[in-house]
């Protein structure tokens, strides 16, 4: 378990400011994903932690040692990390067997030593008796075990993925969830996941780094992240949900009574004063009742188990719930609010 931390670190390429002062630790053992849109870092920030990047200020540790700072960096093969790509990067003229073998035969490791190892980490990702297979004779989900295998055959202590899951279909993908999960029980090495799903990242993670424009906006586990979001920007990436404008009548810590469109309800979050917020509103704490905030069905959008209903309100802005059994468009209902969150600093 190695723990990795990054200290005011920044990579600019011409114009564009990929990673802009980011400082962030990844404890030893932990599974941090990555999350955000194209274009907001996250890639980059792999890169950077792999070698394949240099910071152009800041620095990059591995529990006391400096791989990079600026004009000065350990190359990525002497950092001990493991890397599994998003095209999987496998030799197309070696067989199974010698792709996931490929890392320890460039150290010289004894050839009966390497057959061992190669049959226990193919038995960990479900490949056993897959090594004399070639690799075009592989489904997507396979190469992509064999990929997991050649990084976990050297045994580092930090695996980064850089969107390991994007060429898969759902099936796999699913399937490979519980891979990775298991991967990491068994070897509790520091995991780097980069992802701009956020299905993948929350179900994966025991914490998640929300990027934007190359800025952290938050760090936290996936279901503070989910329903405590740190602003209106990882509130709009992260989940589905609404935000709507609303008034604190009666401030506080921890909870405090909001006004929408004359309707009270309770919030989650610090006011200490009267006055204008924003407010989360998620279709799990929203449903019809006798009373509540008046709207009107606009739309209704089958979701397999549930209906999303969207819905107008009086204010003119729109919330969503679901729904086993939807109103008709059209319709005029009342929505309770059982959860809401006050978006910080708005």
């Amino acid at each position: 378990m190695t723990h990795i931390a990054l200290q005011q670190v920044s990579r600019r390429f011409g114009a564009v400011q990929a990673v802009d002062g980011v400082s962030l630790d990844f404890p030893g053992g932990s599974f941090t994903a990555l999350l955000g849109p194209s274009g907001c870092g996250k890639s980059t920030l792999l890169r950077l932690i792999a070698g394949f990047e240099a910071p152009d200020a800041g620095t990059i540790r591995f529990g006391d040692q400096i791989v990079a700072e600026a004009g000065r960096q350990v190359p990525p093969e002497k950092r001990g990390v493991g890397i599994v790509f998003q095209s999987y990067a496998l030799w197309p003229h070696m067989d199974v067997a010698g792709n996931v073998a490929y890392p320890l035969k460039t150290r010289g490791v004894e050839r009966q030593a390497v057959e061992t190892r190669v049959a226990e980490v193919l038995a960990i990702v479900g490949l056993e008796g897959y090594g004399a297979r070639k690799v075009d004779e592989l489904s997507g989900g396979q190469r992509q075990r064999v990929a997991l295998a050649r990084c976990l055959v050297a045994d580092t202590g930090i695996i980064l993925f850089d969107e390991p899951l994007a060429n898969l279909d759902m099936h796999l993908r699913a399937t490979m969830v519980d891979v990775f999960r298991e991967i990491h029980r068994r070897t509790r090495a520091t995991i780097v996941y980069v992802t701009h799903d956020q299905a993948e990242a929350l179900a994966l993670a025991d914490r998640v780094a929300v990027l934007d424009r190359g800025r952290l906006l938050q760090v936290a586990h996936p279901s503070q992240v989910y329903r405590s979001p740190a602003d209106a920007t990882v509130a709009g990436f992260v989940g589905r949900g609404a935000i709507v404008r609303a008034e604190v009548v009666e401030p506080g810590e921890g909870m405090v009574t909001v006004d929408v469109g004359r309707v009270r309800f309770p919030a989650r979050g610090d006011r200490p004063a009267n006055g204008p917020v924003r407010v989360l509103l998620r279709p799990e704490g929203l449903r019809p009742a006798e009373t509540g905030l008046p709207a009107v069905v606009t739309s209704t959008i089958y979701r397999g188990p549930v209906h999303e209903v969207r819905l107008a309100l009086g204010t003119g802005e729109e919330i969503a719930l679901d729904a086993s059994h939807p109103p008709a468009v059209g319709e005029r209902i009342h929505v309770s609010v059982s959860d809401a969150w006050i978006i910080p600093g708005v």
